[in-house]
């Protein structure tokens, strides 16, 4: 993981010595739309959405516009000690919502949740299914969002509420992400993200504090191809040491208002989460 960082951030200090494009100008006057005069279609910005990888997007939905974000399905196993757990999400969906030139308003709806745990001597798996917890979230760019230069720097902010029940966390969760894009030559860019959690465990009865550094790299091979690679790690007040993974997800653009993704998250650390997935995103 370490090593893996270490490449991607010679890459970006390569890159940005060489970067000698003028700044780009902005698409549209965007500080005349707002929720009630929505930004024309014609000049609606490129589709940036915060999926497929754990680092998200500094971008927002241009303002008056609607976009859906949707893990169609996701497989988590997670091992830890003795303990082993295995989480179906299905329609897991994100509503976005254009305020203004710089900030939307975003919800997300996990419509069913299996979720499946057992101790490593045990047979039998204990099972909880239902409706997870629902999140709303707020994001505001503070550079770059009318891409009139290379870089990207943006604040979400989260509230996750208990309404998963026992598939649920079991108390109210929160956290700050700070996401940065930066554009590199040759249809490359890079992401780097720091987000610190409060988070809930059921089993020990009370909060504790995460934080999950993440750093992502993507290339455009043409209009319709792009490939992600990703290192993520975290480390917790609840959980010893780091646990590491590299997520890797093709992307399919179809439309400049429809995208398809799939992918996987490799763990490095014997602990750290094994995910599958497809999704897609969708603007309106």
């Amino acid at each position: 993981m370490r090593y893996f960082c270490l490449l991607l951030l010679l890459e970006l200090l390569g890159a940005t010595a060489s970067y000698a494009q003028a700044p780009k100008t902005c698409p549209y006057d965007s500080a005349r739309f707002n929720l009630f005069r929505p930004v024309p279609r014609t000049q609606l910005r490129p589709l940036r959405p915060d999926r497929p990888g754990t680092t998200e997007s500094p971008f927002t939905v241009d303002a008056g516009h609607l976009q859906v974000e949707m893990d169609a399905l996701r497989l988590i196993n997670t091992r830890e000690d003795e303990q082993r757990s295995r989480e179906w999400k299905a329609a897991y969906t994100v509503v976005k919502l254009g305020l203004s030139r710089r900030t939307d308003v975003q919800l997300e709806v996990p419509l069913y949740k299996v979720q499946k745990e057992k101790e490593a001597t045990e047979a039998d798996w204990q099972r909880q299914t239902g409706f997870g917890d629902l999140t709303f979230r707020l994001k505001h760019n503070f550079l770059g969002d009318d891409q009139e230069g290379p870089v990207a720097v943006a604040v979400v902010a989260y509230t996750r509420l208990p309404t998963g029940g026992q598939a649920g966390s079991g108390a109210m969760e929160g956290g700050l992400i700070v996401p940065v894009n930066v554009e590199l030559p040759h249809r490359w860019n890079l992401d780097v993200q720091l987000e610190a959690d409060l988070n809930y465990e059921r089993e020990i009865g009370h909060h504790y504090v995460r934080m999950m550094p993440s750093i992502a790299l993507d290339h455009e091979f043409t209009e319709v191809f792009s490939f992600l690679i990703e290192g993520v790690t975290q480390w917790d007040a609840a959980h010893s040491g780091w646990r590491s993974s590299v997520n890797l997800a093709p992307i399919i653009t179809i439309n400049e208002n429809l995208q398809l993704d799939l992918g996987t998250h490799l763990a490095l650390s014997r602990a750290a989460d094994r995910e599958f997935f497809f999704g897609f995103t969708f603007r309106r």
